[in-house]
């Protein structure tokens, strides 16, 4: 029982190890070359954007140095949009 138990921990640490040192990749469909954050417009502003389009964000995120939206357009559809963090600008998506 004392030796299931210590295998099964260092099985998991080596587990943590590996995923840590991964490299990290998206998982998403488009990736920006977006530099530091730093250099990022806000989320808030991309928001404000989209509902003065007629968008209502759900949720953004980061994915592929990109801002990924989550939201329900002008007409009413469920959109998975990406947007470029510096320019604010659509980015298109990888088919």
């Amino acid at each position: 029982m004392k030796i299931s138990f210590i295998a099964a921990a260092v099985g998991s640490a080596m587990g943590f190890a590996l995923l840590a040192s991964a490299p990290v990749s998206a998982t998403g469909l488009a990736t920006c070359d977006s530099g530091p954050q730093n250099t990022w417009q806000a989320q808030e502003k991309l928001e404000k954007q989209l509902g003065e389009l007629g968008w209502k964000v759900r949720r953004i995120k980061i994915d592929g140095g990109c801002y990924e939206v989550y939201a329900v357009d002008d007409r009413g559809e469920r959109v998975e949009a990406y947007f470029h963090p510096q320019t604010l600008a659509r980015v298109p998506i990888k088919e």
